[in-house]
Parts: structure tokens; C-alpha cells; sequence
């Protein structure tokens, strides 16, 4: 038997004093038991690389839009001569500014993925083309066993406001001759919007010096069986100044790194040869 109390007042019952619920919340679900295997996930540390040559004026924008889950992030400055460092330090005093080894967007970036400190980085540009709000949908992917994420602008809630007919004609012949050889279905290729486990780092041995340095990933990503996934994202409009990509130069190096490092091909076996 039970007795009844005032409202909001805790009921026991008779039969060894278990406390009951509230009156008010005798409709509510019952509490979940906690299992001894219940444990909170492992929180895992994110490196943001950012390479950026003359790019001042698009950087505040840029860092304003980074996520403050981001642990670290690290501005490879390639000899800028305007005020992109100034400027990187005075919208976010914990930058990490690193100063570029060699001359090419791949040269950047690999100088920032050796700086880098923590468990996943993330790359992306200085251009304001990519939004850096999308990267927890990267790390969500990372959170849950992928190995290597890249965005893609041809999928469900991607896109592109930057896309001009030749990159998207070149985009698509590349993309097909990756897919060809890895057996692979990916929707994008040449988007630099990316994130691994550094863990991972030594085995994508990235050592391309420019642009193709994104292709490269990927291919190796694909060549050594990581679990990848695409996310959706979307290409916005370079801010301001003007891009530092061409269109038929880079998608000529683009192409014959791709076919370098197809397995069988000249890097792919240099690799393999170097390991044994």
C-alpha cells in the first residue's frame, strides 16, 4: 500500500520503503540502466592546416568561421608579403603560424601535417571557398571508424558556386581514371577539403610539391585500403584576390600522378621497394 502525498512530494511505499517518482512524473519513461560498459566516448584532438599565401584579406572571415572544437590550428604562410600573419594572429592569438618548406600548395601542406600535434587533421584553404563549419561533419566520419574524409561537391547537400565548365569537364575525367584504376565509386576528386588520422600520416606518404598533392592523397589513401567517405560540401566563391590554380597545368600534373601512382606504376613500385 501506498500513501499519497501533496504534489511534488516524494511517495514510498510500504513494502521496503523504495522511493518512488514525483507525482507529477508518474507518466514519465522509465530511466535507462547504466551498463558497466556504458563509457563515454574517447574525445579525440583535431589539428586545422591552413596554407596561405597572400590571403590577409580573406583570413579573417575564414578563421571567424572555424569551430572552436578545433584544438589546434596551423597557418602555413608561403612567403606572404601582405598581412595574412599579422592578420591570422590578431583573429585567433593561439594560431600556430609555420613558415612553408618549398614553393607549392603541396609543399605547404606538408610542412603543416609534420607540425601538426594532434590525433585528426583536417586541411583546407585560405580562400574562404570552404566553409570551416563543415568540418565536424568530417570529424563525425573520423569519430566513427573512417580513416580518411574528403568532401565532395556531387553528392546530396554538396555543391559548387565556383565551378567553371573546364574544371568540371577536367574533374570528371580525372575522377574517372582514379575510379577506373582503384575499382573505386567516389563523386569528387580535385577538392582539397580532406581529413585523416595523422596515425595514418606516414603510410599516405604525401610528397607531391602542388595542387596534385590532393590527388595523391586520395590515390594513396585508396591504394593502402583505408576506409574512406565522402561528406557533402559546398564550394563557395574565392572572397577576394585572384586563384593560384590552372585549370590545365595542374590537371596535367594531377594526371600523371595519378598514373604514377597506380599500383604498378613508377612511385607505386619505388614505395613498395623502399618498405621491404
Amino acid at each position: 500500500m501506498s500513501t499519497t502525498l501533496p504534489s511534488g512530494t516524494i511517495q514510498r511505499t510500504m513494502d521496503g520503503g523504495r522511493p518512488l517518482r514525483r507525482a507529477s512524473d508518474r507518466f514519465a519513461a522509465p530511466l535507462p540502466a547504466r551498463r558497466a560498459t556504458d563509457v563515454p566516448p574517447v574525445r579525440h584532438s583535431v589539428s586545422l592546416v591552413i596554407p596561405a599565401h597572400n590571403e590577409a584579406r580573406n583570413v579573417p572571415w575564414v578563421f571567424e568561421q572555424i569551430p572552436p572544437s578545433i584544438d589546434e590550428v596551423l597557418l602555413v604562410d608561403g612567403a606572404s608579403d601582405d598581412a595574412t600573419v599579422r592578420m591570422a594572429a590578431h583573429c585567433l592569438p593561439s594560431v600556430r603560424v609555420v613558415q612553408q618548406t618549398g614553393i607549392g600548395k603541396g609543399d605547404a601542406l606538408r610542412t603543416g601535417f609534420e607540425a601538426a600535434t594532434c590525433d585528426y587533421v583536417v586541411m583546407m584553404d585560405a580562400d574562404g571557398s570552404m566553409w570551416p563549419g563543415e568540418i565536424p561533419h568530417y570529424v563525425h566520419f573520423l569519430d566513427n571508424g573512417f580513416d580518411f574524409v574528403k568532401g565532395s561537391r556531387f553528392i546530396a547537400g554538396g555543391g559548387s558556386l565556383d565551378l567553371t565548365p573546364v574544371r568540371s569537364l577536367g574533374n570528371l575525367a580525372l575522377l574517372t581514371v582514379v575510379n577506373r584504376i582503384y575499382h573505386a565509386t567516389l563523386t569528387d576528386l580535385c577538392y582539397g577539403f580532406c581529413a585523416f588520422r595523422r596515425s595514418f600520416l606516414d603510410e599516405l606518404d604525401p610528397h607531391a610539391p602542388g595542387f596534385e598533392i590532393e590527388a595523391e592523397l586520395i590515390a594513396h589513401a585508396l591504394r593502402l585500403g583505408l576506409r574512406i567517405a565522402e561528406v557533402p560540401s559546398l564550394e563557395l566563391p574565392r572572397r577576394s584576390g585572384r586563384s593560384h590554380l590552372h585549370a590545365v597545368s595542374d590537371g596535367r600534373r594531377v594526371l600523371q600522378t595519378l598514373l604514377a601512382e597506380r599500383p604498378g606504376g613508377r612511385h607505386s613500385a619505388a614505395a613498395g621497394a623502399g618498405k621491404r
